[in-house]
């Protein structure tokens, strides 16, 4: 009897799991944790992504900033959190570069989340302050490297999306400035505008207004193209840097053992939302790209983010930089 009793309930949990799939979400509201500050460029991804898996899904998604120590608070508490699809990271591409840069991490990317799939693309720009006497890019590099010891790199603190732009940026041309690591992009931006600071990389989604009002220089967009919102500033190729590619992609996850229906639901919502007109518009304006709905797909995610990986690793070490 006992056996029976016991197996008896195993076939009920197995009924129950496609039951409780299909009325997902149901009442309770999905928790997007962004590992990052409020206002920042991960976080207007996270919203407007959300705003339209929402209407799919005919749920709530609710957003929660949990920022620190690189964006790896919050993808630890993601990791450890209930596996019922409540509770979902959108993170960037510190995903990818958290395991080199912590040797402490606390959570294994790859083997401790359930993946969703890519979000966006969004191109980096490096910046200078507008009392910078050099006008291009040209006449900037020369300028750094007689100034490299009067010269101040902000960024957003260590792991952070302009911490790596730059880091890539100075080995790539062989010449190291002082940096001045700040909790978050914000501050750092406004030192920048203010003058404190003299460089900084950033995403275009974070800068698209100060770029255009003419605040800032932007110097050179921080990849292979040029980008499509911003035509008049020069990729990296054309000034002599082909190696320096540098795009902050987003992503979606879920804590390990999620049931699958669950993933291919919020999987299913989020292809929907990264081909909607709406959000691509959004994304665009802002000098970003959306991912396609073949990238918003679990394997796509799992092959991308270990591709990353493998990318990141070695130039981090090569750095020696550690965040821990």
């Amino acid at each position: 009897m006992k056996f029976l009793s016991t197996l008896s309930l195993g076939v009920l949990a197995a009924l129950a799991a496609p039951a409780q799939a299909q009325d997902f979400p149901g009442s309770a509201p999905i928790v997007a944790v962004v590992p990052f500050a409020a206002g920042g460029p991960t976080d207007k991804v996270a919203r407007d992504v959300t705003a339209v898996m929402a209407r799919h899904l005919k749920g709530q998604i609710v957003i929660e900033n949990v920022g620190g120590a690189g964006g790896t608070i919050g993808a630890k508490k993601v990791a450890t959190a209930r596996n019922d699809g409540h509770t979902v990271l959108i993170h960037h591409i510190g995903m990818s570069t958290a395991p080199a840069l912590y040797r402490q991490l606390g959570f294994d990317p790859l083997k401790d989340f359930e993946m969703i799939g890519e979000i966006a693309d969004v191109p980096m720009v490096l910046l200078g302050t507008k009392n910078l006497p050099p006008d291009n890019f040209k006449d900037l590099l020369p300028y750094i490297k007689a100034n490299s010891s009067k010269l101040f790199l902000a960024n957003a603190g260590i792991g952070s999306a302009s911490h790596l732009c730059g880091l890539l940026f100075m080995s790539t041309i062989g010449t190291q400035l002082g940096t001045v690591p700040y909790k978050g992009t914000a501050p750092a931006l406004t030192d920048l505008i203010g003058g404190q600071v003299n460089l900084m990389c950033d995403q275009t989604t974070n800068v698209a207004g100060q770029i255009k009002a003419g605040v800032v220089k932007p110097y050179v967009a921080m990849q292979s193209a040029r980008i499509d919102a911003f035509k008049d500033i020069p990729a990296a190729a054309e000034q002599g840097l082909p190696g320096i590619e540098v795009k902050i992609w987003h992503a979606m996850y879920a804590p390990k053992g999620t049931p699958p229906a669950v993933v291919e639901k919020l999987s299913a919502a989020l292809q929907a939302a990264v081909e909607d007109p709406v959000f691509r518009g959004k994304m665009a304006e802002l000098g970003a790209q959306a991912a396609t709905g073949e990238r918003a797909r679990p394997e796509s995610l799992r092959k991308h983010l270990g591709n990353e990986i493998a990318k990141w690793t070695p130039v981090i070490r090569a750095a020696g930089v550690y965040a821990d």
